[in-house]
């Protein structure tokens, strides 16, 4: 599977997990809402900064989002 797949799936299944909607995450980033869904869609990459937001609002690393890990410890 390619980064940007794995990158998409995990944010899906992470904020799925913690039970927020795109729109709190995107607030919480200071993105636009349909910034936040192309990044689940897998039609956009994150710059790095948003992508330590994400980490650190669902508490894993950034090797975990991108597949470098397969555990999501921070």
């Amino acid at each position: 599977m390619r980064m940007q797949e794995v990158l998409s799936q995990r944010l899906k299944t992470c904020r799925r997990n913690h039970k927020y909607t795109q729109k709190e995450v995107a607030i919480y980033c200071d993105i636009t809402e349909k910034a936040y869904q192309n990044y689940e869609l897998g039609t956009r990459e994150p710059k790095i900064s948003i992508l330590m937001r994400i980490a650190k609002l669902y508490q894993v690393s950034l090797d975990y989002l991108v597949g470098l890990k397969d555990t999501p410890d921070p």
